[in-house]
C-alpha cells in the first residue's frame, strides 16, 4: 500500500478550509475528481471517513477534524526542512511569498515593490492580497513566507516586527458640515450615515474600536446603514464623495494633497488627540531560517515614501532568539519597539507643541499595544 504524500494532506486541509470540493480543487489547481480521487484512496488508507459528503457544503468528521489539525502542522513543518535545506545559499537568492492585507496593499505595495527591486532585485515578491484570517492560516501552512498585517491579531508560534503606526482620517464630501472643520472628537461623528467595510475586514474592526456606537449596525440588523457596507477603501471613497456618507480612512489611503486641501471631491479631517492609529507589521513563522530576506523586505519599507506614517525602525533580534517563544531575545525585540515609541513620544512633549500630535498617537498605540490581543 501507498503511504500518504504531502499532496494528498494539503488537499484534504483545503477541503476542510473551502468546505466544498470544488473550490478546494481550484485553490489546489486540480481537478475536482484528482482531488475527490485522492482523498478517498487516504481514507481507504486510513480506514476512517474525513469528510461527511451530502448537500452543498461538507461537513468534517470528529476524527477527521484531528487528522486534518496534524496534516496543517506536518505541511508547516515539511516548508521548514526546504527552508533549513537552503540555509547554505544566500537567503536573498529567490522569491519571497508576501502577503498583505487589503487595506494596506494598495497604498503600500507600489512603493515597496520599487524598493525591493533596487536593493534585491535577486529576490521577486510572489504578492498575495487577503484578509486577515486567511493570511495567517496560508502563514501557518507554509503557503506564505511573511504577512503584512495590522495589530491585532492572534500570533501564537508567529515572529512579527513592527513597521509603522498609521493614524486614521474622517472623510466627508465636498461641501459637509465637517468639511472645512478643525480636527474633530470621534464624539462629533456619531449621528452621521458611516460608511463601513463588511464583516472580515480588520479595518472595520479598528473603526468600530473608534466609534463603538456603529456596531449595532452590522450584518443582520435593521436600518438604513447596514446596506452601505462596501468590499474596498476605494469603493467606499467613491461613495463618500457621492454624498452617500462619511467614513474613517488609514492616512495613506488618503488621496493627493488637492483633496486635503478641499480642492477634489472628498476633504479628510483629522482627529483631535488622542489620534486613532494603527499598528501595521510583519509577522512570519518563527521557524522560518530567511530572516536576511525578512530584514531586507522591512528595511525597504522603512526606506519607502510613506506620507503620514510613523516609522517604526527598530533592529530585529537574531534568528535563534527569535525561534524561542517567550524567550528574552523575542520578548527585548518587542519591548524594544514599545520602548522607543514611548521614548520619541516623550521628546516630542519636550520639543514643543508643535510635535504633540505625533507623541501623543505614539503614547496611544503604546497603550494599545500593551493590552491583551482579543
Amino acid at each position: 500500500m501507498e503511504a500518504m504524500t504531502l499532496t494528498e494532506l494539503r488537499y484534504i486541509v483545503a477541503v476542510a478550509r473551502e468546505r466544498h470540493f470544488g473550490r478546494a480543487a481550484e485553490a489546489c489547481f486540480v481537478s475536482q475528481p484528482t482531488l475527490s480521487v485522492a482523498i478517498k484512496k487516504l481514507e481507504e488508507e486510513l480506514d476512517v471517513k474525513l469528510f461527511e459528503r451530502g448537500g452543498s457544503e461538507v461537513s468534517i468528521t470528529p476524527i477527521g477534524g484531528e487528522i486534518i489539525e496534524q496534516a496543517q502542522r506536518v505541511l508547516e513543518q515539511s516548508s521548514a526542512i526546504r527552508e533549513i535545506a537552503k540555509r547554505g545559499k544566500d537567503p536573498l537568492a529567490g522569491p519571497l511569498r508576501v502577503g498583505v492585507i487589503y487595506t494596506v496593499a494598495p497604498y503600500l505595495l507600489p512603493p515597496l515593490v520599487r524598493r525591493v527591486i533596487e536593493l534585491t532585485p535577486q529576490m521577486p515578491l510572489l504578492l498575495q492580497e487577503q484578509l486577515t484570517v486567511r493570511l495567517l492560516e496560508m502563514l501557518r501552512n507554509g503557503e506564505l513566507d511573511v504577512a503584512v498585517l495590522a495589530e491585532p491579531f492572534p500570533d501564537h508560534g508567529l515572529a512579527t516586527a513592527p513597521l509603522y503606526d498609521e493614524p486614521f482620517l474622517v472623510a466627508v464630501p465636498r461641501g459637509h458640515r465637517l468639511a472645512q472643520a478643525k480636527p474633530v472628537r470621534s464624539e462629533e461623528i456619531r449621528d452621521e450615515t458611516m460608511l463601513l467595510l463588511g464583516t472580515g475586514h480588520c479595518f472595520r474592526d479598528h473603526v468600530l474600536e473608534v466609534c463603538p456606537e456603529f456596531a449595532r449596525f452590522s450584518p443582520g440588523s435593521e436600518g438604513i446603514r447596514k446596506s452601505f457596507e462596501g468590499s474596498s477603501l476605494e469603493t467606499i471613497k467613491h461613495m463618500v464623495a457621492s454624498g452617500m456618507g462619511i467614513t474613517i480612512l488609514p492616512r495613506m489611503s488618503a488621496q493627493v494633497e488637492a483633496d486635503t486641501q478641499g480642492a477634489g471631491t472628498i476633504c479628510y479631517v483629522p482627529f483631535l488627540d488622542p489620534v486613532p492609529t494603527r499598528r501595521v507589521v510583519l509577522a512570519w513563522r518563527k521557524t522560518f531560517t530567511r530572516t536576511q530576506a525578512i530584514e531586507a523586505l522591512r528595511r525597504a519599507v522603512l526606506e519607502c515614501e510613506l506620507p503620514g506614517v510613523h516609522k517604526l525602525d527598530v533592529p530585529m533580534p537574531d534568528a535563534a532568539t527569535q525561534a524561542q517563544p517567550g524567550s528574552q531575545g523575542e520578548s527585548a525585540w518587542k519591548g524594544a519597539s514599545r520602548q522607543q515609541v514611548a521614548a520619541e513620544a516623550q521628546a516630542s512633549e519636550q520639543r514643543g507643541p508643535g510635535t504633540r500630535a505625533a507623541s501623543t498617537r505614539g503614547a496611544r498605540r503604546e497603550r494599545v499595544v500593551a493590552e491583551p490581543q482579543r
